[in-house]
């Protein structure tokens, strides 16, 4: 049995949990046998939903105590899920909570992990699994021989799709160990598409030349329905938030659309975007690294450029 991880934050489960969850139910199909989740916390979502995904079961532990993550606690719940279940297979979302959860339940299955997985295993010659490595430069095709095995899945890698369905909702008894980590309190920013979860994403570079031109950015987001992002000089200038820093040493993200503006593009950045399944680059200057990278670039100053494909995306939406 295929078991994957249904991520959850506010009350709802993640977006990146129904990709998770397509990816296992295909690859238990691959293997002959079922797909179920396991969901801790409390959420208002429909959980039975989740069969649309592919998930024949999805194992709830219902407790508020575990609506934040505490991963040494989500490990433990996890194992006995597992263990309960019979699972040989477990799948996790490559996000903040696959990776804090994912090694350490394979220490304690000592289970076989692939962080980062591009693809479905190929079983043709045993369980090897497509990865990135280099910072997404490169790939790697790992062999997996232990029993039990971990996939944590690289977001926006792989379609979602939804073939109709219900999972059977079932309550799993598990024993909660008090957490060691106590949350005081938490302060998230409202009002914005979060990056992890956005499918388009606008950012914004140096060439902008200061705070006060970032409507270019945020004006083209909201018309688009984008979440908005930046370079590392920008956050550490202050002229946006650090939460919008995206690159090696910020987030990494993989948007169906990223588009960059005056951003020269340095490897550092390159490395937390070259995910993105369509990179759009606008810059003055032609011979910007980014350009190598790009599937459609702009040569030409942002102040002129991005006024028109305002009004441009302005028209077609009110045509």
């Amino acid at each position: 049995m295929v078991l994957v991880f249904l991520d959850q934050a506010d009350g709802h489960i993640k977006k990146s949990s129904f990709e998770a969850a397509c990816y296992g139910a295909k690859l238990a199909e691959m293997l002959g046998t079922t797909a179920e989740g396991i969901l801790l916390g409390t959420v208002n979502d429909d959980v039975a939903s989740t069969g649309t995904y592919g998930l024949k079961k999805v194992h709830t532990v219902a407790d508020a105590s575990l609506n934040n993550l505490d991963a040494q606690v989500y490990t433990k719940i996890i194992a006995q899920a597992v263990e309960a279940s019979g699972a040989d297979v477990i799948i996790f979302s490559h996000n903040s909570s696959g990776k804090a959860i994912a090694p350490r339940l394979s220490v304690r299955l000592k289970a076989g992990l692939v962080s980062g997985a591009a693809a479905l295993p190929d079983l043709s010659n045993g369980f090897t699994v497509k990865k990135t490595v280099f910072s997404g430069k490169a790939f790697a095709n790992i062999a997996v021989n232990s029993a039990k095995k971990i996939i944590a899945l690289n977001p926006n890698s792989y379609d979602i799709t939804t073939t109709g369905g219900t999972a059977e909702v079932v309550p799993f008894t598990a024993t909660i160990d008090a957490a060691r980590v106590k949350v005081a309190g938490t302060s998230k920013v409202t009002g914005e598409i979060p990056l992890s979860e956005a499918e388009i994403v606008v950012s914004g570079g140096r060439g902008l030349k200061g705070p006060e031109n970032w409507n270019l950015v945020t004006d083209l987001a909201a018309l688009l329905g984008a979440a908005t992002a930046c370079s590392r000089p920008v956050a550490d200038t202050h002229w946006r938030p650090h939460h919008e820093h995206v690159g090696q040493t910020g987030l990494a993200i993989a948007p169906n659309l990223y588009i960059a503006i005056g951003i020269s593009g340095a490897i550092q950045h390159l490395a937390g975007v070259n995910r993105s399944k369509t990179i759009v680059v606008i810059n003055k200057d032609p011979e910007a690294p980014f350009f190598k990278a790009a599937d459609y670039g702009i040569v030409g100053d942002a102040f002129e450029v991005m006024p028109k494909i305002i009004d441009a995306v302005k028209k077609l939406k009110s045509a």
